[in-house]
Parts: C-alpha cells; structure tokens; sequence
C-alpha cells in the first residue's frame, strides 16, 4: 500500500438539540475562556437557530457577540471586517454557525487573530504560518461539510475565488444538530444534499491523494446521501433523513478534505463568482457533464460507486443518470441558462475555470480550455 496522511478535526458530537447543549458539549474547550465570537448570517439569525445555543452559552456565564454579516461567496474585505470586529470584542473562542459561508469565515476569523501572518499570504496550499483561536463549527445545512475540512473559499476582487487549505483551518469541534435543518427550505436542502453527493464522487475518483480511509468515507456518505435526500425534501421534518443528510455532508467532508475535488468544483467556481450561483447549485449544474468527460478514465471507479447505490448496469452512464434523476426529482435547475448564462459568457466561463489549477490537478481525466468549455455548452 502507498503511503498516505489523513487528518480530521479531532471531536465530532451529533445528536438532535445539541447546539442547546453547547455550553456542556464544548465545556473543555472552552475551559476558563468568557468572551464567545459567534460568526453566522441574517437568514439564520432572523430564524432563530441560534437562540438555544446562546442562551444556554450565556446561562453558563459566558459573553457572546454575534456577526451576523455573513454573505454568501463571502468577499475578502468582509471577512476582514470580521475579523476587526472579533478584535475589537477580545474573542477568546470562536464559533461558526450557519453554512458553509459562515463556517469558512469562522475558520478565517480564528486564524487571524492568532496570528500576524496576512490573508494573502495563505492563500493556497499548506501556506499557514501560526495558531488559532479554538473553534467550533455547527452547520445548518447538509452540505459543504466545511465543519470537517481544513478549507476556507473567499471571493477576491469581483468574482475571483481563492482558497486557503491548511490542517490549521480543522475545528476543534464539529456540532451535528438536525433540528437545526428542519427549516430548510426545499431548493436549499436539493442543492446542498447533491453538493454533498459531489465530494463523494470527486473525493472516490480524486487523482493524487485518494486513499482507502477517504474511500471508505465517501462510499458511506454516497450512501447516506442518497438514500435520504428524496425523503428530506419531501418531508423537512423527517429527522432520520435530516440526521442521514448532515452524516453524509461531514463524511463527504472528511473524504474530500484529504482526497481534494476535482474539475467539477473548478468549474462550479465561476459561476458563484460571476453569477453569484449558490455553491450547491453550481457543483450540481456541472456534474453532468464532467462525469461523461471522465469516463474514459474513470468509469471503473463509476462503476464502483453506482454499484454501491444499488444501481443497475454500473458505470459512469448509470451514475450521470441517477444524479440527473435525483436533481428532477428534487426540483432544481438543470441548465445554465436557468441561471443567467448565456452562450456569450462560456469563453470567459472557461477561462477563469482554468485559472483553478489547485482543484484541476485532482481530476481523473487532464481539463482543457476546450473541454471545459464543452463542459458548459453541455449543459447551457
């Protein structure tokens, strides 16, 4: 066997009302530490997610400021704002809670303030020079599986995005709430579910630094995934289908976190930058059409997969097809042009596809300026 690492964030809890919880869950880490830096946005907030945790965070004496400025595609100046304000407060511990916009600020905000090193220069791989502020990370969306992965996504100038990925950026705490999911409006609990089902794939058919730990976790979370996400957006309140939603975003997390995305989150990145896509929905647009490029070298590791599933004739065709079934199914758009693009864009769409070398260089099958922009027109 070659030699591989796999790291993860080193406490996971799951269980529904646990952010209720908080205060006892994360007593350890929280130790003598008063003052809690919250991070979320004003959806989440406005729904009121976050009154359970507060109130059991500050019954236990504890001091919590809340930034609820959280946007999507969140742009650098932003995070940076953020960060002054978790300053100005003298935050001792941080909390992400919301999506995967609120938890990849939350890692930035830890990171900051334990460290002089500026943004720009952790931009990209292992770059990290350093400490942290201790973190916990709660989702309220089974998605990006940001609470389990060393990543953080910020929008640069207009519409570049720019990661840092760095073992510094795992929490300390990942928090599974389910109750905290009920809410989720359809659309959102599709696009986030089918997110998720992405980092599997990508993460089984990762070509650099797939690993058997990695597989397993996104053949498990491929399943959970699947067999639930009909059922959650059928019924929101279904808890078992909510619980099997979240397990299976942190599974695909923690497979992707150490066998990194490929070409379809590449070319998903443009179109939350120019077009302001939700993330979810992007990665599920651009599925398609990256599988059926794949293929030629990948269908064994298709085959693998859909047979995990349960599906007949395994194989990448079978895979594209389920996945096309399920996005039907659960009601969410198909084509590019739902979204505003027009065939004009696609150039400019491939082109800054390219730029992301750092997720391109996972794809099983080398990404051109051509394909990538077959890729789009496959799907316009």
């Amino acid at each position: 066997m070659a030699s591989f690492d796999f790291r993860t964030v080193p406490h996971i809890h799951s269980g529904p009302g646990s952010a209720g919880r908080l205060a006892g869950i994360a007593a350890p880490l929280i130790g003598a530490r008063k003052r809690i830096f919250l991070v979320t946005d004003r959806g989440v907030r406005a729904l009121g997610l976050l009154d359970t945790a507060v109130a059991g965070l500050e019954e236990a004496g504890l001091t919590v400021a809340i930034d609820d400025s959280v946007v999507a595609d969140p742009p650098e100046d932003r995070v940076l704002a953020t960060v002054n304000a978790a300053r100005e407060f003298g935050a001792e511990l941080v909390i992400g809670f919301g999506g995967g916009s609120s938890m990849d600020t939350a890692k930035l905000v830890a990171l900051l303030l334990g460290t002089d090193q500026p943004l720009g220069d952790m931009y990209g791989v292992n770059k990290v020079r350093g400490g942290r502020l201790p973190l916990i990370l709660i989702p309220t969306t089974a998605g990006t599986g940001s609470e389990v992965t060393p990543i953080s996504v910020v929008t640069v100038g207009e519409t570049s995005k720019m990661g840092v990925n760095d073992p510094a950026l795992y929490a300390d705490l990942a928090v599974l709430d389910a109750a905290l999911t009920y809410g989720l409006p359809r659309a959102v609990t599709a696009a986030t579910g089918i997110d998720a089902m992405v980092h599997c794939i990508e993460a089984y058919t990762s070509k650099i630094e797939k690993n058997p730990i990695s597989d397993a976790l996104a053949l498990a979370g491929l399943k959970k995934l699947h067999g639930a996400i009909e059922r959650a957006c059928t019924d929101g309140r279904d808890t078992q289908a909510r619980e099997d939603m979240l397990l299976g975003a942190l599974l695909a997390g923690q497979a992707f976190a150490n066998a990194p995305v490929g070409a379809v989150h590449a070319l998903a990145y443009p179109l939350g930058g120019i077009f302001h896509v939700p993330h979810g929905l992007s990665n599920s647009l651009m599925l398609p059409p990256v599988l059926r490029y794949n293929a030629d070298i990948a269908d064994p590791l298709y085959a693998e997969m859909s047979a995990h599933i349960g599906l007949k004739n395994p194989g990448a065709v079978a895979l594209v097809e389920e996945m096309e079934r399920i996005a039907d199914a659960v009601k969410i758009e198909t084509r590019l042009s739902q979204v505003g693009v027009s065939h004009n864009d696609l150039p400019r769409l491939a082109e800054d596809a390219m730029k992301v070398q750092r997720l391109l260089v996972n794809n099983p099958r080398e990404m051109t300026l051509d394909a990538a922009r077959a890729c789009y027109e496959a799907v316009l």
